[in-house]
């Protein structure tokens, strides 16, 4: 898709925002989106199982306490020694170890006992509203205090109490938010990434073919294979997709009605300036006919048929380009070679004319079109090439006058040439080629007949050119692709 920076610009002048950078555009709002969320979503199981946790420390603290404190129980009345004590305590990281039991309490082990305890903590009786606050405030404002736990070592009544520091289970308790915070970052990540490329397959993409479709009708509209085509679906985004199709081709048809009438209008005074001219000259000879009789009306006649047959078809070419639409093609498979040699019957090129038209089109040679659209587009060149023929090289002794029309098959694409050995065209016809009113190559010309021309082909999805040769001539060269065939339609012909 297109990812670009900045702005382009659109039509009428206006600027249009690209298309912005994945982090930027949706894609990478969906991404942080989701591992923000997941994070959020791990801070909240992570409390409870913070709080889980510090249960979890603190029983095997004073498990390990109660295995101490029963052996030592059992070796009374003798008494341990010092050395043997230190060490206990070391194993269970604690200050003093006590042990009730039989309604007694007997301080078993004991170390530097400080002189008060800060908090106190029975295991046997402990909400879970409870030990989050608890083990909110050890993570964050614990570690220098001297607390008690206790609880009962069974099922019997014994009770075990240890007095400890809570530096070691505040140290063990950041190491688990540690651990946690890093499996929580990886688990956003990969869920986001999994989010992320599943979200941009069922909708980016889709969204990001409409901006391009968009962008690029808007740079051409006149063109249809700008028009979008749309997938088969049900989803909202499907549903979009062929609504702008839609409203892509009604656009495109009144634009294209808009333009011609646009055309003709601003062609109005100068069609008013020829047509006066031309009615001007069949009245002045229309009044010598009346006037005199001799026999210069032989003479006079045939120029007043030219004269009236070329405002007839001036104005039958300017009437045929005002009309609102061409129709759609209606395409199907036909042999070329039966069309060319109808364009050369209709063209009737008179044998003293000493233009001489060539049929190279083989009988093999199928294309995928509409036979009148088809026609129009190659009799009207045609007709072209014999008008400027028969103004060409007539005093030239050995001059060719030739029109060569050949076509050859290329994969799915008909390739028609013709070429002619005429004068070729003018700079000025050149730049303005297919521009109604302004690409004439002749004098008298409206230049309607190559705009049909192009608007025909380009409906058909092919190209029209002038192409460059190097001898005198014009050279004309139309490509007209066949329809694609969709697997399912291929399938069922098969």
């Amino acid at each position: 898709m297109l990812e670009h920076e900045g702005t382009e610009p659109g039509a009428g002048g206006d600027m249009i925002a690209a298309s912005p950078r994945w982090v930027q555009g949706l894609s990478g709002k969906l991404l942080w989106l989701t591992i923000a969320f997941v994070m959020l979503a791990e801070v909240l199981i992570f409390v409870p199982s913070v709080a889980n946790m510090r249960l979890r420390w603190l029983q095997d603290r004073l498990n390990t306490a109660a295995a101490a404190a029963v052996v030592i129980d059992g070796l009374q009345p003798l008494e341990l020694p010092r050395t043997v004590q230190d060490d206990t305590l070391i194993a269970t990281g604690t200050k003093a170890i006590v042990l009730r039991k039989d309604g007694t309490s007997r301080l078993l082990v004991v170390d530097d006992m400080p002189p008060e305890v800060d908090a106190k903590y029975d295991l046997a009786d402990v909400t879970s509203l409870q030990s989050i606050g608890d083990a909110l405030y050890t993570l964050a404002l614990g570690g220098d205090r001297i607390v008690r736990v206790y609880g009962p070592i069974g099922d019997n009544d014994t009770i075990v109490e240890m007095v400890m520091q809570e530096k070691s289970l505040r140290s063990a308790m950041i190491a688990y938010a540690r651990s946690v915070f890093k499996v929580s970052l990886l688990i956003s990540v990969f869920t986001a990434l999994l989010m992320y490329l599943a979200i941009n397959r069922m909708m980016i993409r889709p969204v990001r073919r409409l901006t391009s479709s968009m962008q690029a009708f808007a740079e051409q509209p006149e063109d249809p294979a700008r028009i979008l085509q749309p997938t088969r679906g049900s989803d909202e985004i499907a549903i979009a997709a062929r609504h702008l199709s839609m409203m892509q081709q009604q656009l495109q048809k009144t634009l294209k009605q808009q333009k011609n009438l646009a055309d003709l209008g601003l062609a109005v005074s100068k069609i008013n300036h020829d047509m006066r001219n031309i009615l001007a000259s069949a009245q002045l000879m229309s009044d010598r006919l009346v006037d005199v009789e001799d026999p210069m009306v032989k003479s006079f006649a045939p120029k007043l048929l030219r004269t009236i047959d070329r405002a007839v078809g001036y104005t039958t070419e300017v009437l045929a380009y005002g009309q609102a639409s061409e129709a759609e093609p209606r395409r199907r498979r036909f042999c070329l070679a039966e069309l060319s040699q109808e364009v050369r019957d209709i063209l009737a090129i008179d044998a003293d004319s000493g233009i001489e038209f060539i049929d190279l089109v083989g009988t093999d040679i199928e294309v995928d079109a509409d036979s009148e659209q088809l026609f129009r587009v190659i009799h009207n060149i045609c007709r072209n090439a014999v008008q400027a023929l028969s103004t060409y090289g007539g005093d030239v002794p050995g001059a060719v006058r030739r029109i060569t029309l050949s076509a050859q098959r290329v994969g799915s694409v008909v390739a028609i040439a013709i070429d002619d050995t005429g004068p070729g065209m003018a700079r000025k016809a050149r730049e303005n080629l297919f521009a109604a009113f302004r690409g004439s190559a002749r004098s008298g010309g409206t230049g309607l007949g190559l705009a049909i021309a192009r608007e025909l082909v380009l409906a058909h999805g092919g190209t029209i050119a002038l192409v460059e040769k190097p001898g005198p001539g014009t050279l004309f060269r139309i490509e007209i692709p066949d329809r694609p065939v969709s697997l399912d339609d291929w399938r069922a012909r098969a």
